[in-house]
């Protein structure tokens, strides 16, 4: 059920045959459920998905630029795309290659980055280690932790508890579709359930 969530949240959901059936979806205060996708991105929530799916046959600038088509202004498209440029160094370095050349990890920083050029105001994270090294999965906390940190906030869905708990203020454990705890996540992290279950 977590990707499911996202995609209610982010509008995709009608895409792949889903409806909501109870329950509200609200974003600074306004009911979003059920909206079309494009007028929950106009809105500032923009979903990255699992699995990367960056559109491997452009350039990761012609990703990039891809990820600005709702944002009106040539300065608001240039500052998006400094900010991911500036995250992401490796995506200007690799501007002229084609996405699809990319390793797993570049990938997953395109997607984000991409995400990032409409400038949300929250960003859902859909796996985003998933499949990758440990030594990217934590350069894509760090980076999630800056994104964070420079003002937007972010729902991250993700398997990998440890990376999860490390960047999340708050964490919610789902099991079979079900909340089977939730608190900060660092007090969560230090339970000796969740370390037995999910940390190993």
């Amino acid at each position: 059920g977590k990707t499911t969530i996202l995609r209610a949240v982010s509008g995709a959901l009608g895409s792949v045959g889903g409806t909501i059936a109870g329950g509200t979806v609200r974003f600074d205060g306004v009911d979003i459920g059920g909206r079309p996708a494009a007028e929950i991105v106009r809105a500032g929530v923009v979903q990255v998905p699992e699995g990367r799916r960056v559109f491997r046959d452009l350039t990761v600038a012609e990703n990039l630029r891809a990820g600005a088509f709702s944002v009106r202004g040539t300065a608001a498209r240039r500052e998006a795309l400094d900010r991911g440029l500036e995250l992401f160094p490796v995506l200007a370095e690799r501007r002229g290659q084609r996405a699809g050349l990319l390793s797993g990890g570049q990938q997953q920083m395109l997607a984000i980055g991409r995400a990032l050029m409409a400038g949300p105001r929250l960003l859902l994270l859909d796996e985003p280690s998933l499949g990758l090294a440990p030594q990217l999965v934590e350069q894509i906390g760090s980076i999630i932790s800056e994104i964070n940190t420079q003002g937007t906030s972010v729902l991250l869905i993700e398997q990998n508890a440890a990376m999860g708990l490390r960047v999340a203020d708050l964490a919610f454990v789902l099991e079979v579709g079900r909340v089977t705890a939730n608190g900060p996540a660092a007090e969560l992290a230090s339970t000796d359930e969740v370390r037995d279950r999910y940390l190993g």
